[in-house]
């Protein structure tokens, strides 16, 4: 690298370096970053599969047979690789080193981008001896060279099948392209395509790179690494084999649900899942629940879910559901409350609902939640999630699940095509987000709360709120409210209809 002297300022420098580098993002990221200072304190360089990823890219680009024909690359990992962290060294590298680059990454949801992919670039950013070169905002990243921000840019966009003018018009002939896909296994295939006859720019660099959980065992992505496998480098990444993971999280995985569970084989092994999908609740039906008109009958009987917070940054959720009729009253969130608090609350609202019964997680702290609440004289039964299963409605042919937990969510899967919910976009990514397996006796198991935050998602709070609502069947009559099962056992009702109460 050039060395400033008399006649060669530090930032002409500078810009001969990176011009060194145009084909070569490994050289990039090794000279960029002050690796094993500040926050790279303890780390020597990238991971050695990031490492092996920009070597790649730089041989393709260096050799005058491959160079203008579009790189594409797949890679489908376990968690915590440190994807987001490649993502921002390659969109560094590629502005950094070739004028007027264009870039476009997108991702499954707005709020990928948003709060996972874009402050991650914008890290790099912001430790790269360049960082002056671009402006990061929450949405890009924006040269800040005069008269280049229209041209000299990466844009975070989030992907939609109605309107895809932003993959069809990456053009940007005789320079460089990059098109990254995170999450690629959600991605539509509609957006693929597009993309796909995009990239025909002549004398173009243009890198196509997919990043993801392998999710979905059918769609685009898991065809780069089948059908398409000869127009791609693929790569399937087990988290284990990764240094600086966190080992302890995904020995817990592979603890909790098997070596050969599709959680494990996704999570961890970096593999395609053998079902169809691990999404316990389909997009479709919390959309079809979510536009639904609201409806119920005056025999149903309005039940209370109250979801009790257990970390800091979680909510207490409360939830009312009358048969169909998941919108009779609002739903509530609490963050802060202590647990007598929170039974002083949900008594309130009990008394002013005339709720028939109240249903309360009383895992951990929610046992004081349930205990204050009885002494309040409300009707209420506490639920523990790992609980036996009730065996109160019947599930479906060949279902089986694991607890209490599970078979709630369960019921609550087979009410929505008939139910009501609110039109809440928290609610609906709770009932979306969460993915399942199967035990040793494949039984239906849920993943973990603690699993889905490690995996960068919230803590479904408002789903299983819902989901408690659906602990036991209640029966409501003239004077009287009963429920089968309780501290003192039940059984299956025969007369039971899960879809309405």
């Amino acid at each position: 690298m050039l060395a400033p002297t008399d006649n060669i300022t530090a930032e002409h420098a500078l810009v001969a370096d990176m011009a060194s580098l145009t084909h070569d993002p490994l050289g990039h990221a090794r000279y960029s970053y002050p690796w094993g200072r500040g926050v790279l304190t303890g780390i020597s360089g990238p991971r050695r599969w990031q490492a092996e990823q920009l070597d790649r890219i730089g041989r393709h680009l260096r050799n005058p047979e491959t160079r203008f024909t579009p790189y594409r690359e797949a890679i489908a990992s376990g968690h915590g690789i440190g994807k987001s962290a490649d993502i921002g060294m390659v969109v560094n590298w590629a502005l950094d080193t070739c004028d007027d680059c264009r870039i476009v990454f997108t991702a499954n949801t707005e709020g990928q981008l948003r709060t996972k992919t874009m402050p991650e670039i914008g890290k790099w950013r912001g430790l790269s001896v360049a960082k002056h070169w671009f402006k990061p905002t929450a949405t890009a990243l924006i040269s800040t060279a005069t008269g280049r921000a229209s041209s000299w840019r990466a844009d975070a966009t989030p992907w939609s099948e109605n309107n895809t003018e932003a993959f069809a018009g990456l053009h940007n002939k005789g320079k460089r392209i990059v098109l990254i896909f995170d999450e690629a296994s959600k991605i539509a295939p509609k957006v693929w395509e597009v993309a796909e006859g995009a990239l025909t720019d002549e004398g173009t660099e243009i890198i196509w790179l997919a990043f993801g959980n392998p999710t979905q065992a059918s769609g685009r992505f898991r065809e780069c690494f089948g059908r398409d496998r000869a127009r791609w480098h693929t790569s399937q990444i087990d988290s284990r084999t990764v240094e600086g993971v966190n080992r302890a999280y995904l020995d817990e995985l592979v603890s909790t649900y098997g070596e050969d569970s599709d959680i494990v084989r996704v999570r961890v092994r970096g593999l395609f899942p053998n079902a169809a999908s691990m999404q316990f609740i389909a997009q479709d039906a919390v959309d079809g629940a979510r536009q639904r008109e609201a409806s119920s009958i005056a025999s149903d009987a309005l039940v209370m879910g109250v979801d009790v917070a257990r970390f800091g940054d979680d909510n207490s959720t409360i939830y009312f559901r009358k048969g169909r009729n998941a919108r009779i009253r609002n739903p509530e969130r609490h963050s802060g409350l202590d647990t007598m608090q929170l039974a002083g609350r949900v008594a309130e609202l009990q008394r002013e609902s005339r709720a028939d019964m109240v249903f309360v997680d009383e895992g951990g702290i929610g046992a004081g939640v349930v205990d204050r609440l009885r002494q309040l004289g409300a009707p209420v039964v506490g639920i523990q999630f790992g609980g036996k299963p009730l065996g109160a409605v019947a599930l479906g042919e060949g279902v089986k699940v694991a607890n209490r937990r599970a078979e709630m969510w369960a019921i609550m899967r087979q009410w929505l095509p008939g139910g009501a919910i609110p039109d809440d976009q928290k609610l609906a990514d709770d009932l979306t987000g969460l993915e399942y397996g199967y035990d040793k006796n494949d039984a239906i198991l849920l993943e973990k709360k603690e699993h889905m935050k490690a995996r960068g998602l919230a803590s479904p709070d408002d789903g299983d709120g819902l989901a408690l609502t659906f602990a036991m069947p209640v029966v409501k009559s003239v004077g009287a409210t009963s429920w089968h099962g309780g501290s003192s056992g039940g059984g299956i009702s025969s007369e039971y209809d899960p879809y309405a109460s």
